[in-house]
């Protein structure tokens, strides 16, 4: 297999960590339009994207239809339909330590939260960790696809690493939505 050039942007991360900003449409967040910049800027420089995290339509759509829209490339998007209930069952299974509570997360959740584009794989409750992973992966084909940027072919440290890099996407915690525009 290839070594795949797969920018993995995780929601959380971006708006929690780097833009240290609480998740609420009331405050004119900046988040949803930084993610997309961030997903525009990798694709646009060669990477596949996968962009993960809850992406609530209300807060992100706009964004991510219009990312969806302005790709030339074929984009897939991913939807894991859990019930409150199993969210809390798996959040509390997490290795992660968070700082919130099944209450707090009674507060955020929005179930059948669709982005409402065509081809939208809904993924349900009883799907596995490892059948969700290996559904996107096959649907996505992914792991068919050719590395799209030079590091993986000329860099010296990514030309020496052969490990396969997909191996990493079974670490991606899957839950809300996956946005993955193939670049």
């Amino acid at each position: 297999m290839n070594s795949l050039t797969v920018g993995k942007i995780e929601q959380d991360y971006l708006r929690r960590v780097v833009l240290r900003e609480h998740d609420s449409s009331n405050v004119g967040p900046v988040a949803p339009g930084f993610i997309t910049a961030v997903a525009r800027s990798a694709l646009d420089t060669g990477y596949h994207v996968v962009l993960e995290g809850i992406l609530h339509a209300d807060r992100y759509g706009t964004g991510l239809r219009n990312l969806l829209a302005e790709h030339p490339g074929p984009s897939h998007v991913f939807y894991l339909d859990v019930s409150f209930e199993e969210t809390v069952r798996r959040h509390a299974s997490r290795a992660a330590d968070v700082n919130f509570t099944a209450e707090d997360m009674r507060a955020w959740y929005a179930g059948k939260d669709l982005l409402g584009v065509a081809g939208e794989h809904v993924i349900g409750e009883d799907s596995t960790f490892e059948q969700t992973v290996a559904t996107i992966l096959h649907i996505s084909a992914l792991t068919d696809l050719p590395p799209r940027t030079a590091c993986p072919n000329r860099c010296p440290r990514c030309a020496d690493d052969r490990s396969p890099q997909v191996s990493g996407l079974q670490r991606v915690q899957v839950s809300g939505r996956a946005v993955a525009p193939e670049g």
